[in-house]
């Protein structure tokens, strides 16, 4: 008997293997495995039989996998307390405490906003896969804010096309180090995979996938500036990438830049902000704070907001203070 898993692609995935996708998707099955069931016809992309480990998976396209047992291993609710800011038959949004991974991968396979899902919600869409049932989108695991689930198939389809099609609004608040080229601007550079380390998302010249973030200046503080962000597209580390490559990482980043004090470029007054800021907050100071999309049961679009969590209230006070 055999099993079938069903996943759609995300924007993130955009261009990956399709080897290399299912890999990332099913951690516990190896690459030779997955490739050996590409050879034998069990992959399928929009119906299509796949014939090639390297064909390419596109945003929006639905991979299919069969295979023969074991199975993966199943996820259990967890009680683990989780912000609901608004909820209905077809979807839920959520407002992620920082700290908290979306979905189970190497490393994380419990405590994770999926498990707490489970626990609180009686139903969510399948078609993420099984490790990731209702996940649209995610945000990283020290990003907080705003992101909306799928409780079905219909619902999960119909946001994953406005993601594509740019329809979704999604704003985000932040601290940068320096100050920004200009009040408001838009950086338009390719993202993909770090040369030099594979964990981490570049800039880079070639091979990568387009990404689009928009910015304006809400307010100055040396050494840092508050600003406001709009993704037009939704790469991995899109919005801490772009800013670092222009040499404004966002405060506290521990990957891109954002811990460490260029006390060359700064004043007494803005040494000492800094080493404060650093010491009130523990991760990158970005917040997921607007979240605008149609509503595909209700027929209307809806907006959510989030005020910004302690720890990044607890700095841009100190900052004001000062």
């Amino acid at each position: 008997m055999h099993e079938k898993f069903t996943f759609l692609v995300d924007e993130n995935d955009d261009g990956e293997r399709v080897d290399t996708y299912l890999c990332e998707q099913i951690p516990e099955l190896s690459r030779t495995r997955i490739q050996r069931a590409v050879h034998d016809g069990d992959v399928r992309m929009d119906g299509a039989t796949v014939t090639k480990p390297s064909r390419k998976v596109r945003f929006g396209r639905q991979v299919e996998l069969s295979l023969t047992p074991p199975r993966p291993l199943e996820l259990a609710p967890e009680d683990i307390p989780v912000d609901i800011v608004y909820e209905d038959g077809d979807l839920a949004v959520i407002n992620k405490d920082p700290g908290m991974v979306v979905h189970p991968s190497p490393g994380h396979e419990s405590g994770t906003l999926v498990h707490a899902l489970l626990s609180h919600c009686d139903n969510l869409s399948g078609i993420g896969g099984i490790m990731r049932p209702g996940i649209v989108h995610r945000l990283d695991k020290d990003t907080s804010g705003l992101l909306v689930v799928a409780k079905n198939d219909r619902t999960h389809l119909a946001l994953s096309r406005q993601l594509m099609e740019r329809t979704v609004d999604r704003i985000y608040f932040a601290l940068v180090w320096g100050e920004m080229p200009e009040r408001s601007g838009t950086i338009e550079r390719p993202i993909g995979r770090s040369a030099q380390d594979r964990k981490k998302m570049a800039v880079v010249s070639s091979g990568g996938k387009k990404a689009v973030t928009s910015y304006y200046v809400l307010d100055t503080f040396e050494p840092f500036q508050y600003i406001k962000l709009k993704l037009g597209t939704g790469r991995t580390h899109q919005i801490r990438v772009h800013v670092s490559d222009i040499g404004h990482p966002v405060l506290g980043d521990p990957v891109y830049g954002g811990r460490r004090i260029r006390k060359g470029a700064l004043s007494v007054k803005g040494i000492e902000r800094a080493r404060e800021a650093l010491d009130l907050i523990d991760r990158q100071a970005l917040h997921a704070g607007e979240l605008s999309f149609f509503h595909p049961g209700r027929e209307e679009r809806v907006t959510f907001r989030s005020p910004l969590p302690d720890d990044f209230q607890r700095v841009l006070d100190a900052l004001k203070d000062r």
